[in-house]
């Protein structure tokens, strides 16, 4: 098996899923060195968000790398592997809230609640994809996951990160109704490829059948990751623009 892991094998044409991977990987190393790169070019207070951002494309490059390896030679869904994924890169895209919110009083407590709560939604998650994907009952989980994801979207826009954001300036608000709006709709795509890709689907009702939920997850955590990555970009050169502008 490690040997066959470790083989170059080719990816058909027709084999979406596999190409999905590929351009999924290559997109997000590349966000990884302009994440990097982009560092040093960053005012000292921005910094570790953008070096989060890079983290969060480079871990997810390397765990695609190993995906599409891993599903070329299984013709199975690399399910552990991307869950390993999410655990290290979700947590810390809830951290971005943090961070971006930390000068208007952001206390550690709120950073605790993101991540808790992110770390029960995949935890949930993975129970019902891994262990009981192949059972009716899946969507209980499902359902249970869908309870940390919702407290996640209450607390960036109606708790308190909503409101430290507002208190911080036009700037960081802006970033934060963005970075709101991946959570939102950007993430529900994820509930998409669960109901996919499980017997459960949708209480019960298997009415996505047919549909990859590799495609959508390696689509969704594409727009998600680097998205996320980019909006903190685009917050850090405002507020550069912006400090400028009060220089001069």
């Amino acid at each position: 098996m490690y040997h066959n892991l470790l083989a170059i094998v080719p990816i058909a044409a027709t084999n979406y899923v596999a190409f999905t991977f590929f351009v999924g990987c290559m997109a997000m190393l590349a966000a990884s060195v302009f994440f990097f790169f982009e560092v040093s070019n960053t005012d000292k207070k921005w910094r570790i968000s953008i070096l989060v951002s890079g983290l969060i494309t480079f871990i997810a490059a390397v765990h695609y790398y190993y995906m599409r390896d891993y599903f070329l030679a299984t013709n199975q869904s690399p399910t552990f592997f991307r869950y390993v994924d999410w655990l290290l890169t979700v947590p810390l895209m809830c951290v971005e809230f943090y961070l971006i919110t930390k000068k208007a009083g952001a206390k550690i407590s709120l950073l605790w609640k993101l991540i808790v709560a992110s770390v029960f939604m995949l935890v949930t998650g993975y129970i019902g994809e891994a262990i009981y994907g192949s059972e009716t009952q899946s969507w209980v989980w499902g359902f249970v996951s869908s309870i940390g994801y919702f407290y996640i979207v209450y607390l960036i826009w109606f708790g308190d990160v909503a409101k430290l954001a507002n208190n911080a300036g036009p700037a960081v608000a802006k970033a934060n109704k963005t970075l709101a709006w991946f959570v939102l709709v950007g993430w529900a795509i994820y509930p998409l490829g669960y109901i996919a890709g499980t017997a459960g689907g949708l209480f019960g009702a298997h009415v996505l059948h047919g549909l990859s939920l590799d495609i959508v997850y390696n689509i969704g955590d594409a727009i998600n990751k680097i998205g996320f990555g980019l909006v903190i970009y685009t917050l850090v050169q405002t507020d550069k623009a912006a400090n400028t502008v009060a220089i001069a």
